[in-house]
C-alpha cells in the first residue's frame, strides 16, 4: 500500500492513487472549461508520480514516527513526473505540440513545491536550463520501479498513451488561436496553477476530515440573487435622493453600464467621472455582464487596502450577504524567500488550509495582490491564476498600476480575454492611454459616450496652482493650512508619504488650534484603524461648525474610492491623474458651489521623493503643465481637469526619459527587463550552444524562476504584521494572544482571516529597526509576525519612538 500523507491529528493515511486520481479529476475540470481538460488532468495524475519509491514511502513514515530523524523536503518526489513525460513525449522528429506538452505539464510539476516557482526553460544570467537540469539531467532512484507501480495501481501504459494524445489535441488548437508566443508563459501559468489548486485542496480536504467537496459551485443562482438586491436598491436610491441634474446623470450613467453588460466578453473602459457613483455603475455591468454571459466570478481590483474595506462593506449591504464576498488584504504567511527545490509539505499543508484561492464569486483585492498573481514566485499567488479566467475583472482606478509592471500588465489582460474568456473593465475618472503603447492593450470600447459634456456637469471644483519658487516648507504649509480654515469648515490636506502626513500632524498638534479637531491617517494604521477614522471623520464632517472645524492630514490611501468630502483640499504635486482624484474629496456632491483645491510643491526635506520614481516624475509633468495652463489659459479647454488635459499627461509621462524604459521592468544592475523573459529570449539557443556545446533543445524559452525572483510591485519587499490595535471593540491584542498559544490547523483558519483586518505591511529595513527596539516578535513556528503594544499607536499606528520614520509610501 502506497501512502501520499499522513494526517496530524490521528495518524490516517491517504492512498497515493486516491490523492493523484482526485487531484487530477479536479484539475481537469478547472482545465475544461477552456478545452484544456485532459493537459490538466495529467498534471494533477502525475504531480506526486514520484512518491512510489521505496525512498519516499520510508521518508514519509519515519517523519511522522520520530521527525527530528529525517530532515523535512530532502526526499525529491517533483522530478519524476516531469521526468516521465519528457522520455515519453519530448523526442526528435515527433509532432511539436508533444514538446509543449511535456514542457508545460512537466514545468507544473517538478516546481509544485517549489519556493522558487515555475522553473526556468533558459536561465539568461547564467545560460543554463533549470528544467532540462531537473528532468533529463538528474538521476531518480528507483525510477522504473515507480514507472511500473504508477501503470499497476493508478492508470495502465497504454491509458496513459491515448491521455497524451488527447492532450495533444488541446495543445494544437490552443496554438491554433495564439496571437503571440507570451500566451505560453500564460498557458503555463494556468496549468501550474489548477495543479497547485488540486493538490492542495486535496490534501486539505484529507486533514479536515473531510470527503471530496463537490467542485459545482450554484454560482448563477447567487449572481441572479445578488442582481435583483442590487436592482432593489437602485429603485429605492431613485426616491431617497434629490432629484439633482447630477444624480439624474448618475442614473443615466448606472443604466448605460447595464446595457452594455451585452457586449461580449473583451477589455472595456469606464470612463466615470469623480463622484458618478462607479462603484454601483461598475457592479451593475458586473453582475448583468456575468450573468449573460455565465462568469463563474466578478473581482474588484483596487489601489489602496481602504478601498477593499469599505466598497466590501457597501456591496455586502447592498446585496444581503457576508458569506460569499471575500476580501484579500495580503498573505498573512511570510512567503518562503530561500531557494528551496522541495517545501516541507508540512508547514505548506498547515498554511494552505486557508484556502485562500480566490474560488469566491465576489472578491475584492488589491492592484499589488493581483500582480503578484501574475508574476510573483512560490506557489501561493500562482495558486489563485486559475480563477482569474472566466470571470468579470473591474479595476478600479486602472491608473495605479506601476510603471514597471505596465507590460505585463497589459499582456496578462490581452491573454485573459483571448485565452481566458475573461472581461475585463478599466474604471477610472483618469483613462491611462495604454492602447496607445507599444505593447498596446487590445481595447474594445469605452462604456460612456459624450464624456466631455457629462465633465461639465460634474465640474464642482477649481485646480489652483500654488507653486512656489522655493516651494512650500513644513512651517509655511501648516501656516497656509491654518488660514484656510479661518475661512473654511474642514479640510483634507494629501501629501505624498506617511513621514510628511506624520510631521504635519505633529506639527498642527503641538499648535494647539483651539477650535480644530486634526485627524492622522496613512498605511502606518491597520484597516480597522483606519476605518475607525474614516467612520470618525464622516461623523464629525455632517456636524462641522465655526466653533469646532474639521483637519484631515493623510497620504494619497485617500483619494480612490474613499466616499468623503471636505470643503477644501490642499494637494502635494503629484501625477496628475492623482490630482483629479484629491479633487474628488472637495465638494464632492457639490453642496457649496465651486471650491478650491491647491495644489503645492512641497520641500524636499519633507517629502523625500527620490525612491519614488513615478511620483516624482508625476509631480515634474503636473508642475509643467501647471505652469503651461497659467501662460495658455486655454491650452487644456482651459480646465486642469479636462480629458485633453489628462490625455497629454499620460502622453508626456509615458514618453519621459525616465519612464519609457521601466514599462518592460527592467532588472536593476543587469541589461534584462522581465517582460523580455515571457517568451523565447533572442540569442538564447545559440548562447546555450556555445556553452554547453549541445543544443537546447526545447520549445519553450521563458524565465518564470527569473521573474518570479525579481518580481517585486513595490520597490522594497514587504511583510505582512499584525499589530495590537484594541480601541474600542477592535481584537487586534486578543487575536495576537490566540496566535500564540497552542492552536490545530482548524482553528487558525478563522483567525487568520480575522487578522487581515489588523496588519500593516513593513518594509525589510523596518522590521530590522524594530527588531532592533525588540518591537516585534513571532508567531505561530514564526510563520506570522506582530507588533508589541508599545510600538502602536491608537492615534498613528505603528510609532515611530520603536521604528524610525518610514520616508516610503505604500500602495
Amino acid at each position: 500500500m502506497f501512502i501520499a500523507h499522513i494526517r496530524e491529528l490521528d495518524g490516517e493515511e491517504q492512498l497515493l492513487k486516491n490523492h493523484l486520481k482526485n487531484s487530477a479529476k479536479l484539475s481537469g475540470h478547472w482545465g475544461k472549461k477552456f478545452n484544456l481538460e485532459k493537459t490538466c488532468y495529467l498534471a494533477g495524475l502525475l504531480h506526486d508520480f514520484g512518491k512510489y519509491s521505496d525512498e519516499f514511502q520510508y521518508y514519509l513514515r519515519q517523519a511522522v514516527k520520530d521527525p527530528n530523524s529525517v530532515n523535512r523536503g530532502s526526499v525529491d518526489h517533483s522530478t519524476a513526473g516531469g521526468k516521465l513525460l519528457f522520455e515519453y513525449l519530448h523526442q526528435e522528429e515527433v509532432n511539436p505540440f508533444q514538446l509543449f506538452l511535456a514542457e508545460i505539464i512537466g514545468d507544473a510539476i517538478i516546481s509544485h513545491h517549489s519556493s522558487n516557482g515555475l522553473q526556468d526553460f533558459y536561465k539568461p544570467d547564467d545560460m543554463r536550463s533549470v528544467y532540462l537540469e531537473r528532468v533529463v539531467e538528474k538521476t531518480i532512484p528507483e525510477y522504473d520501479l515507480m514507472k511500473e507501480r504508477f501503470f499497476k495501481e493508478v492508470k495502465s501504459e497504454a491509458e496513459f498513451q491515448s491521455d497524451l494524445r488527447v492532450a495533444n489535441k488541446e495543445i494544437e488548437q490552443f496554438h491554433q488561436n495564439i496571437k503571440t508566443e507570451h500566451a505560453y508563459f500564460f498557458l503555463l501559468k494556468f496549468v501550474y496553477s489548477c495543479l497547485l489548486d488540486a493538490d492542495r485542496t486535496n490534501t486539505m480536504l484529507f486533514e479536515a476530515h473531510r470527503e471530496e467537496e463537490s467542485v459545482e459551485v450554484d454560482t448563477h443562482t447567487l449572481l441572479k440573487n445578488y442582481q435583483q438586491h442590487l436592482e432593489k436598491h437602485i429603485e429605492e436610491l431613485k426616491k431617497s435622493v434629490p432629484k439633482t441634474a447630477i444624480n439624474q446623470l448618475r442614473t443615466e450613467m448606472s443604466e448605460t453600464c447595464k446595457r452594455f453588460a451585452g457586449h461580449p466578453t473583451g477589455i472595456y473602459s469606464l470612463s466615470i467621472p469623480t463622484g458618478g457613483g462607479k462603484t454601483l455603475a461598475s457592479l451593475r455591468f458586473a453582475l448583468n455582464h456575468a450573468l449573460q454571459h455565465s462568469k463563474d466570478r466578478i473581482i474588484f481590483v483596487v489601489p489602496f487596502t481602504t478601498i477593499i474595506e469599505q466598497n466590501a462593506q457597501v456591496v455586502r449591504n447592498i446585496l444581503e450577504d457576508d458569506q460569499h464576498i471575500l476580501e484579500h488584504h495580503s498573505n498573512v504567511f511570510t512567503e518562503e524567500r530561500v531557494d528551496q527545490e522541495d517545501e516541507s509539505e508540512s508547514l505548506e499543508q498547515t498554511q494552505e488550509l486557508m484556502k485562500d484561492n480566490w474560488d469566491s464569486p465576489i472578491i475584492f483585492t488589491t492592484m499589488v495582490q493581483f500582480l503578484n498573481v501574475i508574476s510573483s514566485r512560490g506557489t501561493r499567488n500562482p495558486r489563485r491564476f486559475h480563477n482569474l479566467q472566466n470571470a468579470v475583472i473591474i479595476f478600479d482606478e486602472a491608473q495605479g498600476v506601476p510603471i514597471k509592471c505596465t507590460h505585463m500588465f497589459t499582456e496578462s489582460l490581452n491573454y485573459l480575454k483571448n485565452h481566458g474568456q475573461t472581461t475585463s473593465v478599466l474604471c477610472t475618472a483618469t483613462q491611462p492611454s495604454l492602447d496607445k503603447l507599444p505593447k498596446e492593450l487590445e481595447k474594445d470600447g469605452e462604456m460612456i459616450q459624450n464624456l466631455s459634456e457629462i465633465e461639465k456637469s460634474f465640474k464642482r471644483v477649481d485646480l489652483v496652482g500654488k507653486l512656489k519658487n522655493g516651494a512650500w516648507s513644513l512651517n509655511e504649509l501648516a501656516d497656509f493650512g491654518q488660514e484656510i480654515l479661518e475661512e473654511k469648515n474642514s479640510l483634507l490636506m494629501i501629501l505624498n508619504t506617511k513621514s510628511a502626513v506624520l510631521k504635519m500632524y505633529q506639527e498642527l498638534k503641538e499648535r494647539s488650534l483651539s477650535n480644530v479637531k486634526i485627524f492622522h491617517l496613512s498605511t502606518a494604521m491597520c484597516p480597522v484603524h483606519r476605518k475607525d477614522i474614516l467612520k470618525e471623520l464622516r461623523k464629525q464632517l455632517k456636524n462641522t461648525k465655526k466653533d469646532q472645524k474639521i483637519l484631515c492630514i493623510t497620504t494619497q490611501l485617500i483619494e480612490a474610492g474613499v466616499d468623503i468630502s471636505f470643503e477644501s483640499v490642499i494637494r502635494s504635486t503629484a501625477g496628475l491623474d492623482s490630482m483629479a482624484q484629491a479633487a474628488g474629496r472637495c465638494n464632492r456632491n457639490g453642496e457649496a458651489g465651486k471650491q478650491a483645491v491647491y495644489l503645492v510643491n512641497v520641500s524636499s526635506e519633507l517629502e523625500k521623493l527620490s525612491r519614488l520614481k513615478e511620483i516624482s516624475v508625476g509631480k515634474e509633468v503636473t508642475e509643467r503643465m501647471i505652469k503651461d495652463n497659467n501662460e495658455q489659459p486655454r491650452l487644456y479647454d482651459g480646465e486642469l481637469l479636462s480629458a485633453k488635459a489628462q490625455t497629454s499627461y499620460f502622453e508626456r509621462y509615458y514618453n519621459h526619459e525616465k519612464i519609457e524604459n521601466e514599462l518592460v521592468y527592467p532588472v536593476k544592475k543587469s541589461s534584462l527587463t522581465l517582460f523580455s523573459l515571457l517568451g523565447n529570449q533572442k540569442n538564447a539557443s545559440q548562447q546555450y550552444l556555445d556553452k554547453h556545446r549541445k543544443k537546447l533543445g526545447l520549445v519553450l524559452g521563458s524565465s518564470p524562476q527569473t521573474i518570479g525572483h525579481h518580481f517585486e510591485v513595490i520597490e522594497d519587499f514587504t511583510t505582512s504584521v499584525i499589530v495590537p490595535y484594541k480601541k474600542d471593540n477592535a481584537q487586534g491584542a486578543r487575536i495576537i494572544e490566540d496566535l500564540n498559544g497552542e492552536l490545530s490547523p482548524n482553528e487558525v483558519v478563522p483567525l487568520i482571516k480575522e487578522a487581515q483586518q489588523y496588519m500593516v505591511n513593513l518594509f525589510d529595513y523596518e522590521i530590522t529597526e524594530l527588531n532592533k527596539n525588540g518591537a516585534i516578535f513571532p508567531l505561530y513556528n514564526g510563520n506570522i509576525f506582530a507588533l508589541t503594544e508599545n510600538s502602536y499607536s491608537n492615534e498613528f499606528g505603528t510609532d515611530p519612538t520603536a521604528l524610525a520614520a518610514s520616508d516610503e509610501l505604500i500602495f
